[in-house]
């Protein structure tokens, strides 16, 4: 063989070992395919009109159905332990929904 057919050889075995020792070292929720979703919380006060995830009060539906920018009584998920810090033209955000 020639020492570049053997080169080629060895980088492609090192390729395939430095994969095998990759896929051992992943956290236990990446080795079964899912990948690890972030903790959300509901956040109220945050969303845009029309953009809400749900609970947008008395006479709307769910989702999308809230009626002005900031509603106090919709919700939107965002990550987890960032809802206070979420400022906006009305105040901060709120864990629980806003009277207004």
């Amino acid at each position: 063989m020639t020492s570049r057919t053997l080169s080629l050889g060895a980088l492609a075995l090192a390729a395939l070992a430095s994969g095998a020792v990759m896929a051992q070292t992943q956290p236990d929720t990446m080795k079964s395919g899912d990948m690890a979703k972030p903790a959300m919380e509901k956040c109220y006060g945050v969303s845009m009109a029309g953009k809400n995830d749900c609970a947008a009060g008395p006479g709307t539906t769910c989702a999308g159905s809230s009626k002005v920018d900031y509603q106090g009584n919709a919700w939107k998920l965002v990550p987890a332990g960032t809802c206070t810090t979420i400022k906006t033209p009305k105040g901060m955000g709120s864990l629980s929904a806003i009277k207004a």
